[in-house]
């Protein structure tokens, strides 16, 4: 069964359904998730291990975003864009350490 979700969950992780759960070690950094902390949020995976996900995702409404460890019944597959976190990489800018930086006086 497709653990991709095309809008938020419904279900609480304890209703899920054991089959409809993916594996915390079938996710990879950047993957999109919905992630189970006082309700559905977006996130995006960071780090992935055989018990569990660490994902940065968005606590509530505001713009900010949070990073914790959840285990796969917490956590599941999202389609849906969130602007906040998905291509976040994108607008990372590189900058040169102060040492590496010519003097101009």
């Amino acid at each position: 069964m497709s653990t991709w979700m095309a809008t938020t969950p419904t279900i609480a992780p304890p209703q899920r359904d054991p089959a409809d759960v993916a594996p915390a070690e079938s996710y990879r950094p950047a993957d999109p998730v919905w992630v189970y902390r006082d309700g559905w949020r977006a996130g995006v995976i960071e780090a992935a291990s055989p018990r569990a996900v660490t994902v940065t995702y968005r606590p509530g409404a505001h713009f900010g975003t949070g990073v914790d460890t959840f285990t796969a019944p917490y956590v599941t597959s999202r389609h849906d864009d969130d602007p906040t976190l998905d291509y976040r990489g994108l607008y990372l800018a590189r900058r040169k350490p102060l040492a590496d930086r010519k003097s101009t006086a």
